[in-house]
């Protein structure tokens, strides 16, 4: 069997790596430059690879192909794999197989990596032997060649999804959904929302969907089609008969005939949005049979994920926080919502097909000045050059701190929620978010 590998990144390496112990003949080729460190590990275990290339002639031959979730559908040589029936399906799909450990999967708009990070936390503090893979992490292909975890805790992104053939989770989460990513579905939000529900479509009556019960868009779905797992909804508003919800300010879950409660003001992380993702963490601890003590230390004592609201430091009386990880509107929307103080907003990146209208009664309400951190700022302007007394544009982001904290007064709050991605400028989210937190050290 000839395994071809497109993309020579985390999740291709371990592909490859998992590919080869299991025996197929596997090449890896990437249209982009490998790192040096995944060139080595490669080179060690003796798998041919390219880079800055595809040779049609080494890639068409293929059994099966996994696709690296950043390449898009759109691609030449995917095109021509899809036109020749060949299979490409996604590094969750292709290790699946070869585990037989129970998997977790979270998907969603916004939330997904807090709530998987609180999960994987949940089930360690727990005591349970578990992994986390998926969009974070070490790539799960890798750990299933390597470790022998009872558990995987998987951050599932639409792109990874898209190739699902038969993959089915556990236990799977819909955090919420919201325009993001539209660029890959042609512009059409239905394609992205079936997208995310291709997490459930291979469940079973045995396994378990855990979904925000007040989400416009999961409801809709929900409506047209038809679920086999068993449906755990959480939510703020009302009490269901099974599930997550909020009463008297705390946390009440009833769960398999196990009820669970914890006062609200003792978890770790503040703001509604992180209230319903400690409620999906809580359904899975229940489902996964966590003592209920274990449960309460875990969601007061959890750190939070690093790009996300981080608090970074305070100078001058004015609190710069990074949430470099908000790269679309919804993110940005929690994180302005959020802010109890005056704003100073540094926003901007690669516009994924983005309505920044959704954000104006905030940006009115909370906003003092916006620094434009991006190449095309043009959308930015024409949404909120009136709204605002001062905007002002910059191109590296040493130059928007600095100007950040000349508009930002004794009290104020400074916060990078970019809305947006950051390939123009930067790396990745991460390295954007590193960027922001040495320029801050740097003032």
């Amino acid at each position: 069997m000839r395994l071809v590998v497109l993309g020579g990144g985390e999740s291709g390496v371990g592909t490859a790596i998992l590919g080869k112990k299991k025996g197929y003949d596997v090449f890896v080729s990437d249209f982009g430059k490998i790192k040096e460190n995944y060139k080595e590990v490669l080179s060690i275990n003796d798998i041919p690879w390219e880079d800055e290339k595809h040779t049609e002639s080494l890639i068409l031959n293929a059994d099966v192909v996994m696709k690296s979730p950043g390449i898009p559908e759109k691609t030449p040589i995917v095109k021509r794999l899809l036109e020749l029936n060949i299979p490409v399906i996604s590094e969750i799909e292709f290790a699946a197989p070869f585990t037989t450990a129970k998997t977790i999967g979270i998907t969603g708009s916004n939330g997904k990596t807090t709530t998987t990070l609180l999960i994987y936390h949940l089930l360690q503090q727990g005591g349970l032997n578990v992994g986390l893979a998926g969009n974070i992490g070490k790539s799960f292909a890798w750990q299933v060649a390597e470790n022998n975890h009872d558990v995987y805790v998987l951050e599932l992104s639409s792109f990874q999804l898209d190739g699902v053939l038969n993959y089915k989770p556990d236990i799977a989460i819909i955090t919420n959904l919201s325009p993001d990513h539209l660029d890959r579905y042609n512009y059409d939000y239905n394609l992205y929302i079936a997208s995310k529900f291709r997490i459930t479509k291979n469940q079973s009556e045995d396994n378990y969907l855990i979904l925000d019960n007040e989400d416009v868009e999961i409801k809709k779905w929900l409506q047209n089609n038809k679920i086999k797992a068993q449906i755990i909804p959480f939510s703020l508003l009302d009490e269901t008969e099974k599930g997550v919800f909020l009463k008297e300010n705390n946390i009440n879950s009833k769960i398999n005939n196990e009820e669970f409660t914890m006062p609200i003001n003792e978890l770790a992380l503040e703001g509604k949005h992180n209230l319903k993702n400690a409620m999906a963490a809580t359904a899975v601890a229940q489902l996964m049979k966590i003592r209920k003590q274990t449960i309460r230390e875990s969601l007061s004592n959890f750190q939070g994920a690093e790009h996300r609201l981080e608090k970074t430091l305070k100078i001058q009386n004015v609190q710069y926080i990074n949430d470099s990880k908000a790269t679309n509107v919804n993110a940005t929307f929690f994180a302005l919502d959020s802010m109890q103080t005056p704003t100073v907003w540094i926003v901007g990146g690669v516009d994924k097909g983005n309505d920044y209208d959704e954000l104006m009664s905030l940006v009115r309400q909370k906003v003092k000045g916006i620094v434009c951190l991006g190449v095309d700022n043009q959308k930015l302007f024409q949404t909120f050059s009136g709204v605002v007394d001062t905007m002002i544009e910059t191109t590296s982001m040493s130059e928007a701190v600095k100007i950040a904290q000349k508009m930002a007064e004794k009290g104020d709050t400074v916060l990078l929620s970019p809305c947006c991605a950051s390939f123009d400028l930067f790396e990745n989210y991460e390295d954007r978010g590193k960027q922001f937190k040495q320029a801050v050290h740097n003032l």
